[in-house]
């Protein structure tokens, strides 16, 4: 008998993307600091990992700080055609209260959801969520989730709002760098 006929719920995937390297220019706010040089190369590199992973989302929720933004605008630019973005301003410097509200309000038919922004709140969605993990990338988030780094977590559900604390298996972690030209 087959998954759909049996009943069961959809596989679903929470692409957790950390944004990427940031600049600290003197007097530019928090909110607006762009990528550093390395994070230039590093955040296309992170598109190619998707691509490689065959991990292209449906839909992505990025930060609406500069630093998230660009890591989008250079990600995306890795494929063919980008799906659409949503720019949520609670992203930023969120928590995983916040951040999992934001994910649960994602349309059913998204099935896989990229989501960019920062940390602590990012690495500590991963750990809250993941159940268990493939081989050992679970312990290497709790030793450090490095900017740019891109975390996979699936889980059977019908809505994004099944999501919860535990639910989910981490099948991936990656952070993928770009070479100096």
């Amino acid at each position: 008998m087959s998954a759909a006929r049996a009943g069961a719920r959809p596989l679903r995937r929470l692409v957790v993307l950390r944004h990427a390297k940031s600049a600290w220019p003197e007097g530019v706010p928090d909110h607006r600091r762009p990528l550093a040089p390395r994070g230039r190369r590093d955040a296309p590199a992170a598109g190619a990992a998707l691509v490689e992973a065959d991990c292209l989302p449906d839909l992505a929720l990025c930060s609406t700080a500069e630093r998230a933004r660009q890591t989008w605008e250079l990600a995306s630019a890795e494929w063919g055609t980008p799906p659409p973005v949503r720019y949520e301003p609670r992203l930023y410097a969120a928590d995983v209260p916040e951040l999992l509200d934001a994910v649960h309000q994602v349309p059913p038919e998204v099935e896989t959801l990229l989501l960019i922004g920062h940390n602590p709140g990012l690495e500590d969605l991963v750990l809250e969520l993941a159940g268990d993990s493939l081989d050992d990338a679970l312990d290497e988030v709790r030793v450090k989730f490095p900017t740019s780094a891109i975390a996979v977590l699936a889980w059977h559900g019908s809505t994004w709002q099944d999501l919860a604390p535990g639910t989910a298996l981490l099948t991936g972690l990656t952070v993928p760098r770009g070479k100096k030209k």
